[in-house]
């Protein structure tokens, strides 16, 4: 899903990627890694710093899916709140997922300084506004339990938030000083920079067509060449074919569409986020929004087409901006693009130990950037023989969904009627006084 000029707004504006190259041929390593996203790369890279050999396989080209056209957003923890872990793996292994999953803000800017990579990156924090008095009641008990562990969080009163946002239309929220934003596409590629000046080898328009088991090794076709190696790891997510079928049909994918304005005024620019902070609120289908370098306001939300984004596709989006933030009203849209979200049924990421050699890192519903380059990390951990309790995350078996077509066309179908409900619950909630004028 791309802009009116056939570009998404971080493609028009990422730093250059390395020269693409498509394997040709018959190769040999070590590691072998189907995907060039941030898992992929991120495994990549720290595998080949531990001396590894490591090629990765990428159908496209690096960013074309969804590393290069997310939000941007860098984000700690999961969707599930630290006591809700620890109810769900018991308070050793639950503590140290918690543990885990909380220091993916910090691997992704620790990333960015060792391998200089420039991708605007602003370590400002991130904000969850409260669409609802209710919703700021279980942030208040969110905000609790990661102070309890030592989090560097605040409860936001509807005033802080109001100046935090530029926008008077939430009841509150919390403040996670742990977060900030990347520009999406710049940070992927200048992981495969990283990657390749480590050692690993990355092979674009090189999809993996088929994956086979003999004499001890795993044997990866592409349309021009095969890689074999004694260990393989899926990194493709929501975006996975059927390679491994089961991967596929663990996952429901949906769309995410965004939007972005024309770059705002400068007496505009001091009003909106005026301290750089990016936020995701708590509507049923929640709007992401945050600033990019050049000061245009990037709105998302869940979308309802795969395909290409349109300003009928976008007009909910369109319309949350002039809600959110009524100040902006006559401003143009100047992008429009999207591309897919992979949920789990658990809303939890997955490491999976697929056959003996054969992992698979996914399921980040909607926190990839943190989340992805993580699990890269503990991919790579594992392949080089790391234990579960050394990594500190469980390693489950892969659960296909139960009649997996009807569940992914209904979880596209509720989404109407999770913004029909969000619509209905906004005019009951919308506070009564507004900073600015529409």
């Amino acid at each position: 899903m791309r802009g009116s000029d056939g570009r998404s707004l971080w493609s028009a504006t990422a730093a250059a990627g390395p020269a693409p190259v498509e394997l040709s041929g018959a190769a040999h390593t070590e590691v072998a890694i189907v995907g060039a996203g941030y898992t992929g790369l991120s495994a990549a890279l720290h595998l080949a710093e531990c001396g590894k050999d490591v090629i990765v396989l990428e159908a496209a080209a690096i960013g074309t899916c969804a590393s290069g056209v997310n939000g941007g957003q860098v984000i700690a923890g999961v969707k599930h709140d630290p006591d809700v872990l620890e109810g769900m793996f018991g308070p050793e292994l639950g503590a140290r997922l918690i543990a885990t999953v909380a220091t993916g803000p910090d691997l992704v800017f620790d990333l960015i300084r060792a391998h200089a990579i420039e991708c605007d990156a602003v370590r400002a924090g991130w904000i969850q506004p409260a669409a609802t008095a209710q919703a700021l009641e279980v942030l208040a008990a969110r905000v609790a339990q990661w102070r309890g562990r030592g989090a560097p969080v605040e409860l936001l009163t509807r005033a802080h938030a109001a100046a935090l946002l530029g926008s008077e239309r939430y009841h509150g929220g919390w403040l996670d000083r742990r977060g900030g934003t990347v520009q999406p596409l710049s940070y992927v590629r200048g992981l495969a920079r990283a990657a390749l000046r480590a050692g690993a080898r990355i092979y674009c328009g090189s999809p993996a067509i088929s994956l086979t088991h003999a004499a001890r090794e795993w044997r990866i076709e592409a349309p021009r060449g095969t890689v074999t190696s004694p260990v393989v790891i899926l990194a493709t997510n929501a975006y996975s074919g059927g390679l491994v079928d089961g991967v596929r049909r663990s996952l429901i994918t949906v769309p995410s569409l965004q939007v972005a304005t024309a770059p705002l005024p400068e007496p505009l620019r001091r009003t909106v986020l005026p301290q750089g902070q990016a936020a995701s609120d708590t509507c049923r289908l929640l709007r992401y929004f945050r600033l990019d370098a050049s000061g245009r306001l990037v709105m998302g939300a869940r979308g309802t087409l795969a395909g290409t984004a349109r300003a009928r596709d976008t007009r909910h989006h369109e319309h949350a901006v002039r809600e959110i933030f009524p100040q902006l009203a006559g401003l143009p849209f100047e992008y429009r693009w999207g591309g897919l979200v992979a949920l789990t049924r658990d809303h939890l990421p997955h490491l999976h130990e697929l056959a003996s050699g054969v992992l698979a890192g996914l399921g980040y519903n909607g926190r990839g950037v943190a989340l992805a380059t993580v699990m890269g990390r503990l991919l790579a951990r594992r392949a080089l023989g790391a234990t579960v309790e050394e990594l500190g995350f469980p390693v489950t078996p892969l659960r296909p969904i139960a009649l997996h077509r009807c569940a992914r066309v209904g979880a596209r179908a509720g989404v109407q009627l999770l913004r029909a409900l969000d619509a209905l619950t906004r005019v009951r909630a919308r506070p009564p006084h507004r900073l600015w004028s529409t």
